[in-house]
This record gives structure tokens, sequence and C-alpha cells, in this order.
């Protein structure tokens, strides 16, 4: 669409350029906010799937002491 017909159009809904280049503008800016928003909560997901899975593995160790303590302790 050339300059001319957009001009056409927006004069047509009773809209001017300035009014659509700040919603234009905001648009943008808001879809920019979600991408770095979906970024941060992709690094907490990581960060807390790194810990549960340090956490697991310290369980699965104590566990595993404890299982050999309860063996020494039978004989």
């Amino acid at each position: 669409m050339n300059v001319a017909e957009l001009a056409r159009l927006l004069s047509g809904k009773g809209l001017c350029r300035e009014q659509i280049e700040v919603c234009r503008g905001v648009c943008f800016q808001a879809n920019g906010q979600a991408l770095d928003q979906a970024k941060h909560l992709n690094i907490q997901l990581k960060e807390g799937k790194k810990r549960a899975k340090a956490l697991e593995k310290d369980f699965l160790e104590k566990e595993k002491a404890l299982a050999d303590a309860a063996t020494i302790l039978l004989l």
C-alpha cells in the first residue's frame, strides 16, 4: 500500500498518521516486554530444574548412606 492509499484509508476512518505511529510504537514496546518476560521465566525454570536435580541427587546420596548405616547396625 502506498502513502496516498494509506492516507485515504486513514482519513476515511477518522484517523491520522501520528495516531497510527503512536499505536504502533506502543504495540512494539508491549511485545518487547512480553519477550523479555518470557526469557526471564525460562531462566527461572532452568534454575528451578537445576536446583531440583541437585536436591534429588543429595537426597539419594543421603538415602544410600542411611541404608549403609542400617546394614552395619544389623550386622
